[in-house]
């Protein structure tokens, strides 16, 4: 497949029943290649979480819970206990995988509790249930993302001109994306943003995926570095910020890809409205605060030589990489959910959400 066939009618992360597999677009690629991997080993399944060929919290999910069902599909037993241990522990090792994006824990959740209420069930059925459990995770993800965009036109006008970070898009779920979903619905619409789209060091989702999705659909998009931000901003070229988001606890605060919550104090300053697009699933109640959110930390290299012909630091530097940061509560303006947008005070209006 090539680039010139990408359309927001593909998907990026999907089952093939008839072979068995995941199948996911590998995204380490984009913008320059756009290549289909083939999944049914547990192994590069977890690789492929872990190195974000497959990347955003609703898509991981929808991974995770495709390749759990791909694996397990694969145990040769007729034995409950004996199924459910070797299923478990496939469960566990892919949790592993991502530990912030609080989506993939959920959706292996979800299959898990098939398996327990259905333990009375034999093993081919058993596996029956996991394979409509992890099809009815994908087709709710891209109703979900579809109901954000809905909700999220409503606090947006036509021309406006939008900042994100990250992707939160097509690309990052199984359809139309979180933050990117009211512009891609709004397009679809007639309506014309101007959308500026943060590179996102150190992985460049931004320069790679955004603002290769946004091309692919005709939509008005300017790339500009993340420390740019501010000059927009300042200049007026900015009337909301829409941002994804990885994990929110209880009380509001949001853990997003790394610079988001510089974003977040730069609207506060020019009081610009700063909108988290997040399905409730990505909503952790058990998780009081952003304190409480673990933070991957990723490999030295993204920054010192991963993008470059030659490397752009020297050997002996220290490098510190965490891939996420923490957006305190009193930054966001709202959440947009599929169940609506949601004000402050977030600790009380989750509680009643749930």
């Amino acid at each position: 497949m090539s680039e010139n066939n990408y359309s927001l009618s593909f998907e990026t992360v999907t089952l093939d029943e008839d072979t068995k597999t995941l199948l996911i677009l590998d995204q380490t690629l984009l913008p320059n290649e756009c290549q289909m991997l083939r999944l049914s080993k547990l192994e590069d399944i977890w690789q492929a979480i872990y190195r974000l060929q497959v990347r955003g919290a609703p898509a991981i999910g929808v991974a995770g819970a495709i390749g759990l069902y791909v694996v397990a599909n694969q145990i040769q037993t007729d034995q409950f206990d004996d199924f459910y241990r070797k299923f478990s522990r496939v469960k566990e090792y892919l949790a592993t995988a991502r530990p912030t994006a609080v989506n993939l824990v959920w959706a292996l959740s979800r299959m898990d509790k098939i398996v327990f209420q259905n333990r009375d069930q034999s093993i081919p059925q058993i596996k029956e249930l996991l394979l409509a459990e992890a099809k009815a995770i994908r087709a709710e993800d891209e109703q979900i993302c579809h109901q954000i965009g809905e909700h999220g036109l409503t606090l947006l006008k036509d021309g406006d001109g939008i900042l994100t970070h990250c992707n939160a898009g097509q690309l990052a779920t199984s359809r139309y994306g979180t933050a990117l979903a009211p512009i891609h619905l709004g397009k679809e619409r007639g309506m014309r943003f101007h959308v500026y789209a943060d590179e996102t060091r150190p992985l460049l989702q931004g320069a790679r995926l955004t603002a290769f999705e946004l091309c692919a659909d005709g939509i008005d998009t300017t790339l500009i570095c993340d420390n740019m931000a501010s000059t927009v901003m300042r200049q007026g070229k900015i009337q909301a910020v829409l941002v994804g988001c990885d994990r929110v606890a209880a009380n509001g605060d949001t853990a997003n890809k790394i610079g988001t919550s510089g974003v977040a104090i730069l609207a506060k300053y020019y009081g610009i409205p700063f909108y988290v697009c997040a399905p409730t699933s990505t909503i952790d109640l058990n998780c009081p605060d952003g304190g409480k959110i673990p933070i991957e930390e990723r490999p030295a290299t993204e920054v010192t030589e991963l993008w470059y012909a030659k490397r752009m630091a020297p050997k002996e530097v220290k490098v510190y990489n965490p891939a996420f940061d923490v957006t305190d509560a009193s930054l966001i303006t709202a959440f947009i959910t599929e169940k609506g947008v949601i004000y402050p005070d977030y600790k009380d209006n989750f509680a009643r959400l749930f």
